[in-house]
């Protein structure tokens, strides 16, 4: 995956100039700002690659419902610490979701598979740690980031 991220990049590069500013003649100031179109190109296409290539794996506890279930979950948050097997268990307990069944494990996704509030938990937040309560369209959750490669 790298060298083809290479590739294109280097590709950009030599091709970015002469498409952007209307084929090879031009000035140094035409120049100076292919550079800095670029670079911008650089930091999109960069992005673009590492969203494609990041994944993470994160189990969860799902309680519908309101301010209860919110304190519900703070309440199992403090028994549980950051402990993954009391998780499971506690999941497997109390989690309105299939995934219950299985400890709560959601498997390995994508950035953007997941609803937006879930998503910027798993791929920002501490790995091996549970966060949360989370609100959500579905109710409140209690996350726990098995793993994730940035």
């Amino acid at each position: 995956m790298r060298s083809f991220q290479l590739i294109v990049l280097c590709c950009l590069s030599m091709i970015s100039p002469i498409c952007a500013f209307g084929g090879l003649q031009g000035s140094r100031n035409a120049l100076a700002k292919s550079s800095a179109l670029n670079m911008g190109i650089f930091d999109d296409i960069q992005r673009a690659f590492k969203s494609l290539s990041m994944r993470a794996n994160a189990s969860h506890i799902l309680i519908k419902g309101g301010a209860e279930a919110e304190i519900k979950l703070e309440d199992l948050k403090r028994e549980i610490g950051n402990n993954p097997v009391a998780f499971a268990e506690a999941a497997a307990t109390y989690s309105a979701c299939p995934s219950g069944r299985s400890g709560g494990n959601l498997g390995d996704f994508g950035p953007g598979q997941m609803v937006k509030e879930f998503d910027q938990v798993v791929f920002s937040e501490d790995v091996g740690v549970v966060h949360g309560p989370v609100k959500t369209q579905f109710g409140y959750h209690l996350i726990l980031i098995n793993s994730r490669n940035d």
